[in-house]
């Protein structure tokens, strides 16, 4: 194990890394949820910014002269970041308070620009739904968002639904039916439980854009040997 300050302050976090055989989720001790927004605040402001560069990356046409200084930029700017940073990746990490940070997750994560992010909402029958935004950066087949991407999104939020702090629950399979091409643009994903048998959890959901739904999803999420007690 090995200790990280918090930025900014004297604090420190423990951080334990993950066995080939076993994950494991990252205390963090008794931070407060003061401390966790100030992060929050400090963070995601860089991710929505690197969020950015990577669609204007992807949608700019500017001259060659001026590519190479942006680059030499970006590479600066990398390296001061880089210049103090945790070993591996950002794992999820929980407080003794209940705050969970899951934000190097590349669907969610607040602190990763490759996520969209999604924001998870629950309903009142217990199902969850999301409303988010996918541009340039997740197309695939030209003006709409590829396959995979699609897939990742419902793979989460089927998972949002069948697990929770206590009882977590991955992914054993999942079914997916492309009904027609998803356009890039306003996006609406949903999922609920449709039953439980023991350690496994069945759920539905899918994803729509504006003209309805575009990609049906099934799957059965099943609680680890490690988590069963």
């Amino acid at each position: 194990m090995k200790r990280h300050p918090s930025p900014g302050d004297s604090t420190t976090f423990t951080r334990t890394c993950s066995s080939a055989r076993v994950v494991q989720y990252t205390d963090i001790g008794d931070v407060s949820s003061a401390e966790v927004e100030r992060m929050r605040a400090v963070y995601e402001p860089l991710a929505a910014a690197v969020r950015e560069l990577i669609d204007a990356t992807i949608r700019t046409e500017v001259d060659a002269d001026t590519v190479g200084e942006v680059t030499a930029e970006i590479g600066a700017a990398t390296a001061r970041l880089r210049s103090r940073q945790c070993d591996g990746p950002f794992g999820v990490r929980s407080t003794t308070g209940g705050d969970r940070l899951a934000w190097g997750n590349p669907v969610i994560g607040i602190r990763n620009p490759i996520a969209p992010p999604l924001t998870i909402q629950r309903d009142d029958d217990g199902g969850v739904f999301t409303d988010f935004h996918l541009g340039a950066a997740y197309e695939g087949p030209p003006g709409h968002v590829h396959g995979g991407v699609s897939a990742l999104v419902l793979d989460h939020v089927l998972g949002e639904v069948a697990a929770n702090e206590e009882t977590p629950r991955f992914t054993g399979t999942i079914t997916l039916r492309y009904l027609r091409p998803t356009r890039l643009g306003e996006l609406h994903a949903e999922a609920r439980i449709t039953r439980t048998d023991g350690f496994k959890a069945y759920a539905a959901g899918h994803l729509a854009d504006e003209e309805g739904i575009t990609v049906e999803a099934e799957g059965i999420f099943i609680q680890p040997k490690w988590a069963r007690g």
